[in-house]
């Protein structure tokens, strides 16, 4: 009997040391991961890093030298999949092109071979594809991408803007990366538009984050949809100056930081936000690396961006 009471007595120890180590275990931190390209665009994916939101650092080193379309790797847009896969789109040519690329990681580190996804192949009066923005709708369970393109023969109205400089929103949808939608307006304001991202606040809460590309203005507005495919409302006034492009957003606390690049001079811009509607400007409190251009921002496990900078190391 008092060896089974012993036995209980270990067994009882060891469950309670157990159950302590269980509650004190918290689940791995996320950082801060911001895509990144430099000029001329043909070196390959780059990325930043935060603790905070605020302060990024450069990863060294580039990933995927681009093959497609004019060689190039412009824009690249991140989203993590409900199965832990990194989905990476950008933009491979200026012109010329209706295609955009694809690949996907499951480490950021090594990723599959690049494919050209032909987005508006179908629309022959098509002149380009820029910023491919990708965005997981977890209601309906399937990726978008939204993009800028000047559709010659669309009927919009051009303003001052010049016939092949006329951009509109367009997207496509797709579970698997396999099998893609036709590509589709995405939002008309009655002026060219580009460099569009999505974010939800709340279930029939979506905000866009747009720039106006037309010649008087070049600068970020903002509207809203009850679902993510919209419809979106009319937009909002600019909250940037003239010439900023490239939005993206971060979650910083209870604030919403939108990172811009202030091109005419060569830096980049942030405002944060609580709704969407009253801005400010905190340009002088961030810390972005010289050269970093216009990617978007997503979160990553702090052991994925330890390895993916142990990994630079040994390129």
């Amino acid at each position: 009997m008092r060896k089974i009471a012993l036995s209980l007595a270990v067994f009882g120890v060891a469950a309670y040391l157990l159950s302590c180590e269980k509650k004190t275990q918290q689940p791995e931190e996320d950082l801060y991961m911001f895509t990144s390209f430099h000029e001329p665009a043909d070196e390959g994916l780059r990325f930043l890093y935060s603790e905070n939101g605020i302060d990024w650092d450069s990863v060294p080193g580039t990933w995927l030298k681009p093959e497609l379309g004019m060689n190039i790797m412009r824009d690249p847009s991140i989203v993590m999949g409900p199965d832990s896969t990194y989905h990476l789109v950008w933009t491979i040519a200026w012109k010329g092109d209706t295609g955009f690329g694809y690949s996907s990681s499951k480490d950021l580190v090594n990723w599959t071979p690049q494919r050209r996804i032909p987005a508006m192949d179908s629309i022959p009066s098509t002149q380009n594809v820029w910023a491919p923005e990708l965005f997981y709708d977890d209601e309906k369970d399937q990726f978008m991408i939204v993009y800028a393109s000047c559709v010659v023969d669309a009927g919009y109205d051009v303003g001052i803007e010049e016939e092949k400089n006329n951009h509109r929103l367009y997207y496509l949808t797709t579970k698997d990366f396999e099998t893609f939608s036709e590509p589709k307006i995405f939002y008309e304001p009655g002026f060219s538009c580009i460099d569009a991202v999505i974010v939800k606040r709340a279930p029939k809460d979506y905000v866009m984050v747009l720039k106006d590309n037309t010649r008087p203005n070049r600068n970020i507005k903002v509207a809203f949809a009850e679902d993510a495919e919209g419809p979106y409302s009319e937009p909002s006034e600019a909250f940037t100056e003239m010439l900023t492009e490239g939005p993206s957003v971060a979650k910083v606390g209870d604030d919403y930081y939108i990172y811009y690049d202030v091109y005419k001079k060569y830096i980049y811009g942030a405002h944060k936000t609580k709704d969407f509607i009253h801005f400010t400007d905190v340009t002088d409190s961030i810390s972005v690396p010289n050269g970093h251009k216009h990617g978007t921002i997503f979160r990553a496990p702090r052991s994925v961006v330890e390895n993916l900078i142990e990994s630079s190391k040994q390129k």
